[in-house]
């Protein structure tokens, strides 16, 4: 009995030490991939792509502590990279990155996307105050595209862990950003039928 509890003792204390580590290094990764996404949103584009660089390697590094018993505890990471990753695609109008390319798990790059469509729907917000209606348009489609993508994994959500409730705040982020390229497009329809309607008269 002796040896067992001596074994017992050697890998749970294996396991917290591993578990500590993993706070405390998650939680730096996730701190640097919302300050890339705040950079991305203010166009510091190399700043960005330096933390997330960074973000990257902290993550392959943190991986082997987690192994698979404590994969959970860097799922948050792997979601915030993906949600950076993406968000910089979109900007550059490039392709997304795959899995393949990020090394995330299935379900943290499902649950990432669906996180990418409330920072598009930022881009949204901005491209229609600075009056480029064409690129917000563009941009909703996108979140569109990745929710559309994204549904059919709904049957799955009781092996991914929250993404049911992603997808609904995906898909009212869409129903609002709808309804204001909608009120947009038609106030611009407004405006030009009366601006016709003024050189006639003239």
């Amino acid at each position: 009995m002796q040896g067992s509890l001596e074994a017992i003792s050697k890998e749970l204390s294996d396991v917290q030490e591993r578990r500590e580590k993993l706070i405390k290094g998650t939680r730096d990764i996730v701190m640097l991939c919302s300050r890339s996404i705040v950079s991305l949103h203010h166009g510091q584009i190399e700043d960005a792509k330096n933390k997330m660089g960074e973000a990257k390697t902290m993550l392959v590094e943190f991986r082997q502590y987690a192994k698979e018993d404590l994969y959970r505890y860097i799922s948050v990471a792997e979601q915030e990279l993906v949600e950076a990753y993406a968000l910089r695609a979109v900007m550059e109008n490039a392709f997304i990155p795959s899995m393949q390319d990020l090394d995330i798990t299935g379900p943290s790059y499902l649950t990432g996307l669906l996180d990418c469509v409330g920072e598009i729907k930022r881009l949204v917000y901005d491209r229609m105050r600075s009056g480029n209606e064409k690129d917000a348009e563009k941009l909703f489609v996108t979140m569109e595209e990745i929710y559309n993508a994204i549904y059919p994994f709904a049957v799955y959500d009781n092996i991914v862990p929250g993404l049911r409730k992603k997808l609904d705040v995906a898909r009212m982020l869409i129903e609002d950003i709808r309804a204001v390229v909608t009120e947009e497009s038609r106030r611009k329809a407004f405006m030009t039928a009366i601006d016709s309607l003024e050189k006639k008269r003239g």
